[in-house]
């Protein structure tokens, strides 16, 4: 059984960074579509970033131009690099690697409060 491990969550004030490494042993990370999704208190989870096999991303609205998916094939990792951010990008963070199958990890909690 494949489990993708999210880190580098934390705490961080409004207008600060943080980057999400997820490394995702045991798959043919190449192979696979990777992607981001967060999940806020008493909400629905939605996919924040996503970067392709061949790699082309896609970025939901509410994190365009703040927020950066890239991968590294040699270490099986893709990161979520956030700037400039918001209260409301509040929330766990997940990690998926999606092709035939598909493969979660289990979260790493982001708070954005001063």
């Amino acid at each position: 059984q494949v489990q993708l491990v999210e880190s580098g969550g934390g705490l961080v004030q409004p207008g600060g960074s943080l980057k999400l490494p997820c490394v995702a042993p045991g798959i043919t990370f190449r192979l696979y579509n990777m992607g981001w999704y967060r999940q806020a208190p008493s909400k629905q989870r939605y996919l924040v970033a996503r970067i392709t096999s061949g790699g082309s991303t896609i970025y939901d609205d509410a994190v365009k131009g703040r927020f950066t998916i890239s991968g590294d094939n040699a270490k099986n990792t893709v990161y979520l690099q956030m700037n400039s951010l918001k209260p409301e990008d509040t929330a766990v963070y997940y990690c998926d690697a999606a092709s035939f199958d598909d493969y979660w990890g289990q979260g790493t909690q982001v708070t954005v409060s001063s």
